[in-house]
């Protein structure tokens, strides 16, 4: 059977998205081939068309999702929003609420850990981007100081956003959003 021009690459993409959503939501881990294939309405027999091995699926999630993520960054960066409307987009109820659909980062980083050297490096080449977008937004001192305030703030966004995932109670939720984005604000030097 034939297929259209460009018919492995849509394939391609639709497993990434597939697995990216099923990743961010219950975990690697929990993701197995088998039930992301299953998502995606094909067989086993075709994810190794498309890649090697789980791990090779996991450093393109990362590759294809943090792209996507970057791209949303920098549209609010650019959009005019800010650094403020940057980090109150990211710590949001909204993006709280829908881990498959929102930064790869917050929900899947403390598994990252756990992976080979490859697939940290595909992780690691991405992040840098993320610190750099949010330093340009920082409009005070040196470079190098900038990217340490960056580093920070980026890092008070991802831990706010995993612990308001974590709890069960939705004041207490909310109430850490805030805090996370009143914390980022002032070592941003916005607040």
């Amino acid at each position: 059977m034939r297929y259209e021009k460009g018919h492995k690459d849509l394939t391609r993409q639709h497993i990434l998205d597939v697995a990216s959503e099923q990743f961010r939501t219950h975990g690697v881990a929990a993701a197995g081939v088998a039930g992301i294939m299953s998502e995606a309405g094909l067989t086993n027999g075709a994810f190794y068309a498309h890649f090697k091995s789980k791990e090779d699926l996991v450093q393109a999630v990362l590759g294809d999702a943090l792209s996507k993520r970057e791209q949303t960054l920098r549209a609010a960066a650019e959009g005019g929003k800010g650094l403020e409307g940057l980090i109150r987009d990211y710590l949001s109820p909204r993006h709280r609420d829908d881990p498959g659909h929102g930064c790869p980062t917050a929900a899947m980083v403390a598994e990252i850990a756990r992976h080979p050297k490859k697939t940290r490096d595909a992780f690691t080449g991405k992040i840098s981007a993320f610190v750099e977008l949010i330093a340009a937004q920082i409009g005070e001192g040196s470079p190098g100081a900038r990217r340490k305030t960056a580093i920070a703030v980026y890092g008070v966004m991802i831990g706010t956003l995993q612990l308001a995932r974590a709890v069960n109670d939705r004041r207490l939720s909310d109430e850490i959003l805030e805090s996370g984005v009143t914390a980022a604000l002032a070592l941003a030097g916005s607040a």
